[in-house]
């Protein structure tokens, strides 16, 4: 099932470069994790919400990528410590990659959020989500000659719940936050967006057209691979609310000509929000070619899923 999409991937992102060493730094298995260390980045109300950061031991590199990532879990449940964050994260450091998992406030914990809630609610979850996100970011940049992080290479990522933050917070930033200029000092090197998808796509410009890599697939239920209504909901229900999801994000990023790379699984839902294991190799390539060399890059690739009886 994965080895041709696997196999054309690879192949297409094979480019010749002078030096074996930079090329593999984050392509390869080069390091050993270190144990997590959990901080408090930010008190919200009594919620005192916490990070796990990872890096790689006996690394000697003055300034590293980062990478930030957002469980999902429909704003009222996951972990940034679940097996398969913990396991990304991981995996990620081993390439010299420095890795920050988030929690976030859970917003619809006990509640709803489908077609039932009213469409302020979910907007307010999207921004409050968005907010704690940047929060995280800022903690770290605030201490990037501690972390030695580069700040100019930090990758917003998420699943789900997480990736709507993410893609809100970096393509519908004056639609969220209102034009505020609390978060205008920061500019993410690419996104990761897992099943994710945008309140409205009208609201990426140039100026915030960043790189990234979309997973999706082609018949999800929750969140549109396309644009229809959040959770497919009727416009007379109080819940109804158009999403842009990864295909009309990808388009938009072409019309910029930005680097993309837009992974659609047709035939399946929203599955394709879990972290996609399978296919770590090509991100990695994405982001080593976009996000560390500066090169430009777009592609798609297409994978069948075949309806199980």
């Amino acid at each position: 099932m994965n080895s041709f999409f696997k196999s054309v991937c690879i192949v297409l992102f094979i480019i010749a470069t002078t030096s074996v060493f930079a090329q593999k730094r984050y392509l390869d298995n080069l390091f050993v994790p270190l144990p997590a260390v959990t901080y408090d980045y930010v008190l919200k109300g009594k919620e005192t919400l916490k990070l796990d950061f990872y890096e790689p031991n006996n690394d000697t590199e003055g300034k590293r990528p980062l990478i930030v990532y957002m469980h999902g879990g429909g704003f009222s449940g996951g972990s940034r410590n679940a097996r398969p964050e913990v396991d990304f994260a991981k995996d990620a450091v081993k390439k010299g990659y420095l890795f920050a998992s988030i929690s976030y406030r859970m917003t619809r914990k006990g509640k709803t959020f489908n077609c039932n809630t009213p469409l302020a609610e979910k907007m307010e979850t999207f921004h409050l989500a968005a907010e704690d996100l940047l929060d995280a970011v800022q903690f770290l940049i605030d201490r990037d000659s501690t972390f030695r992080i580069d700040p100019t290479k930090i990758i917003l990522a998420g699943s789900s719940a997480g990736a709507e933050a993410v893609l809100a917070a970096v393509y519908n930033d004056d639609f969220i936050f209102n034009s505020q200029p609390a978060y205008k000092n920061f500019e993410p090197a690419a996104v990761l967006s897992l099943a994710g998808a945008l309140p409205d796509v009208r609201y990426m410009i140039m100026d915030n057209a960043v790189p990234g890599v979309f997973f999706h697939g082609s018949i999800d239920q929750l969140v549109p691979y396309d644009t229809e209504s959040h959770h497919y909901c009727n416009p007379d229900e109080s819940g109804y609310m158009i999403l842009d999801g990864s295909r009309k994000v990808v388009d938009k990023l072409k019309s910029f000509n930005t680097s993309y790379m837009l992974c659609t699984f047709n035939n399946l839902g929203h599955e394709a929000a879990n972290i996609p294991f399978e296919y770590l190799s090509i991100v990695y390539n994405f982001f080593n070619e976009v996000v560390i060399k500066g090169k430009f890059y777009q592609a798609e690739f297409a994978q069948d899923y075949s309806k199980k009886p």
